[in-house]
């Protein structure tokens, strides 16, 4: 009787990892965790968690997961959406300027969390047609204290995380808000912050003004809002760090779409 050859079972080489996948999970866990803040026992590992696993999408391929913030390419409601964006660009800078992990950790946590005071306006701000009105101005000025209180209520003791989220709308010459403090009373990492926000508002459209090129937003927020000159981040962070954001693929991408030809795929 003739043997029977048994073959082998298939091996399949695993899937490598995506940055943008990595992304909309962050994007998920975040958006349910900020929705229920006050309700949640362990807040600040649930967000240092998140925190850690937008350092490792970034990790996996800086170039994508900046090119996913062009492209709009993370999923869900803008408010959270942002911060995610915001955490990505503080953690390609942030590796930049070789900081420590523990640092880039806490700024990110802090970049995930800086608008949860307002998280309920964030979305009817970004769908209004016209610009915000005094009484949303005010909200929007209140909203780093409002974020900070919310965090030490849920038990987030870092100082410097409240610290960054407090002055993450401080301005260089003191033009800024809640505190209208000046350097160098502001922080390194608050100045980061600042600028990585600055940034991802600049690139993303809204429903009354488009957005701008990533070279042109990243010049932008080197300077600071209008009228306040250049900005604390802008006299702090290395000039390469300064330029990183606008020299990927995502931003050629994006000049391509806005000429009528399709992005790169990612």
């Amino acid at each position: 009787m003739a043997e029977t050859y048994q073959l082998p079972p298939p091996v399949f080489a695993a899937a490598a990892p995506s940055a943008l996948h990595q992304l909309n999970l962050c994007n998920r866990r975040l958006e349910r965790l900020l929705h229920n803040l006050r309700n949640e026992h362990n807040a600040e590992a649930e967000v240092r968690d998140i925190a850690a696993d937008v350092i490792r999408a970034v990790e996996i391929n800086p170039d994508v997961a900046l090119a996913c913030i062009f492209l709009s390419q993370i999923n869900g409601t803008y408010a959270v959406r942002h911060c995610i964006e915001t955490a990505v660009v503080t953690v390609v800078i942030a590796r930049s300027m070789q900081m420590n992990a523990a640092s880039m950790l806490t700024v990110t946590a802090a970049a995930l969390t800086m608008n949860v005071g307002m998280l309920r306006h964030h979305e009817t701000f970004q769908n209004k047609n016209t610009p915000l009105s005094k009484e949303e101005m005010a909200i929007v000025h209140r909203h780093p204290e409002e974020s900070a209180d919310m965090l030490r209520c849920v038990g987030v003791e870092d100082d410097d995380w409240i610290s960054c989220v407090l002055m993450h709308h401080e301005n260089d010459e003191g033009s800024g808000y809640p505190a209208g403090i000046a350097s160098p009373e502001v922080t390194l990492n608050a100045k980061l912050l600042s600028f990585a926000d600055r940034y991802c508002a600049q690139v993303s459209a809204r429903n009354y003004r488009k957005s701008i090129l990533p070279s042109t937003g990243a010049a932008q927020s080197d300077r600071g809002p209008r009228g306040a000159g250049r900005s604390a981040t802008g006299r702090l962070l290395p000039a390469r760090a300064r330029r990183l954001p606008a020299r990927l693929p995502g931003a050629a991408g994006r000049r391509r779409d806005r000429r009528g030809q399709p992005p790169p795929g990612l």
